[in-house]
């Protein structure tokens, strides 16, 4: 044995690292010992099964001598303690030859390769590096949003007139970085500032207005009827009132998304010259139109470095009407010739963001503490990202529109329903990824993509969807795009899923951690 350890000493070379020849050493002496301690347990077994032969032996000679009268014949082994002694033996073998090379697999005479990084790894360290918040900015930008917002509510909601519009109630905090999926920086925020219409006046939503004779864009839907509680003090406002915020449609009046929208705009403003001075020194806040969208913009002058996020709200005006559900003014962009009848403003998106909070939460419980539903989400909604910016412009747009953040979500949703939430354990990330990817490439395939709310009649009861949003027309939100635009997609995101790993290295070296 010394002198295999001294050749395999000399016929290392001088070069090699020391630690690596000390490595292989080890494994080439332990490999040479491996038969011999197997032959050393074989002897040692046999020995002593033969001793113990030789003493029951001799103890029956010692019996026979003193006139005793064994049990059996003397000299005579039973058959029982032979049939022991054998099976012992061949156990301990049997061991000890099966047991030594398990023992020494792991160590091998040459060192196996090291694997690449698996793609588990490197999606990890980009999501703990490019997607993962800081709770500490996040809950700081919460706080800097919510006394801005909290401040300007409150002076609107002072500003009272006779038989016009006014806030109602606190406002309400939607989208992603309320939901725990927002990614990459706490810097946009989402808010809807309720609005009530004067005491004399009556909300009549109607959701059964999404027929098929409408543009796709316009299904799931809402016109917002107004009808007066008491006529004779009605009329004193009607002109007025019908003059500033309602348009006729369908022979009734109804509410105007795009004038209530003028509206907010110019209320926000004179809120904020109200509380400009008092916010100076702790941020700087400005007011502008951005595309139609009316967006708070927030600096903190904060001492921590890491507080100094300029953060973007858009301030949503919405009118509740009842259940939780409210009726969002949007900006229409539309311009089509067919919407001239229709009267396009008369029209308000439905929000279910009340439900879907609620329904995040039923989440949180019922599925493991690690529950990685979430995660996919945001690793989902980078691979968009990063992935488009290999398309051309054009592209690029229909690609965030159909893979947009309220599509990925309600994808989830669909997803989680259909199987035991036990399997969105941290360990099965993978597996869940590529069943979501799957499940993406169906819908696509499809082309079809349904509300997860509007006209579904299988909505988790715990959620109390109102009846008449169960009863409205099913609204695809995949509708209006053209089959060979989902079918590229549809391959676009399977060959950015398959370079995910890929995509993901190069931008993770590319940027150095945030916190």
């Amino acid at each position: 044995m010394q002198e295999v350890i001294q050749q395999f000493t000399r016929g290392s070379g001088a070069g090699r690292n020391g630690l690596i020849s000390q490595h292989k050493h080890t494994q080439k002496t332990m490999s040479a010992h491996s038969p011999n301690v197997r032959v050393f347990w074989l002897l040692t077994t046999c020995f002593c099964t033969a001793f113990l032969c030789l003493h029951h032996a001799l103890k029956g000679e010692h019996q026979s001598e003193l006139g005793g009268a064994p049990d059996k014949e003397p000299g005579a082994f039973p058959l029982f303690k032979f049939s022991v002694a054998f099976l012992v033996c061949y156990f301990l073998i049997k061991y000890c030859c099966w047991s030594a090379p398990r023992q020494s697999s792991p160590l091998r005479a040459t060192p196996a390769p090291q694997p690449a990084p698996g793609r588990k790894v490197v999606l990890e360290a980009y999501y703990e590096h490019q997607l993962k918040l800081s709770p500490h900015v996040l809950g700081h930008s919460k706080a800097h949003v919510t006394k801005i917002v909290s401040e300007l509510v409150k002076v609107g909601k002072t500003e009272h007139q006779d038989c016009t519009l006014t806030f109602r109630g606190d406002f309400v905090q939607i989208g992603s970085a309320y939901e725990q999926h927002k990614i990459n920086s706490p810097d946009c925020f989402d808010v809807l500032v309720p609005i009530k219409v004067p005491q004399v006046l009556k909300l009549e939503p109607a959701f059964d207005i999404g027929r098929k004779e409408l543009p796709f864009y316009l299904r799931g839907t809402a016109i917002c009827r107004l009808k007066p509680s008491s006529k004779s003090e009605w009329s004193k406002y009607k002109k007025g009132f019908n003059d500033c915020f309602c348009v006729h449609f369908q022979k009734k009046s109804a509410l105007s998304s795009t004038q209530v929208l003028r509206w907010f705009y110019s209320k926000m403003q004179r809120c904020l010259n109200v509380i400009r001075y008092q916010c100076e020194e702790r941020c700087s806040v400005t007011l502008s139109v951005v595309n139609d969208q009316l967006i708070l913009k927030l600096l903190p002058k904060s001492d921590y470095v890491c507080c100094h996020i300029s953060m973007s709200v858009r301030l949503i005006p919405a009118v509740h009407v009842g259940d939780s559900v409210f009726l969002v003014a949007q900006p229409w962009t539309r311009t089509e010739t067919v919407l001239r009848p229709l009267r396009q403003e008369a029209f308000w998106y439905v929000y279910m963001s009340k439900h879907e909070q609620k329904f995040l939460n039923w989440l949180k419980v019922q599925t493991p503490n690690n529950s990685c539903h979430l995660k996919c989400l945001q690793i989902l909604k980078a691979l968009r990202d990063v992935g488009c910016k290999e398309f051309d412009q054009k592209f690029s747009v229909q690609w965030n529109t159909i893979l947009c953040s309220y599509n990925m979500k309600t994808a989830l949703f669909h997803l989680l329903l259909k199987g035991p939430l036990e399997a969105w354990d941290e360990k099965f990330l993978m597996e869940r990824l590529e069943d979501l990817v799957r499940f993406w490439r169906e819908r696509l395939q499809k082309q079809e993509l349904m509300h997860f709310f509007l006209g579904n009649k299988n909505v988790p009861d715990f959620l109390t969807v109102p009846r008449k949003i169960k009863e409205v027309l099913p609204v695809n939100l995949l509708a209006g795009f053209d089959a060979v635009l989902l079918d590229l997609v549809s391959f676009q995101l399977l060959k950015t899923w398959n370079r995910a790993h890929l995509i993901m290295k190069l931008n993770n070296h590319k940027h150095l951690p945030r916190n």
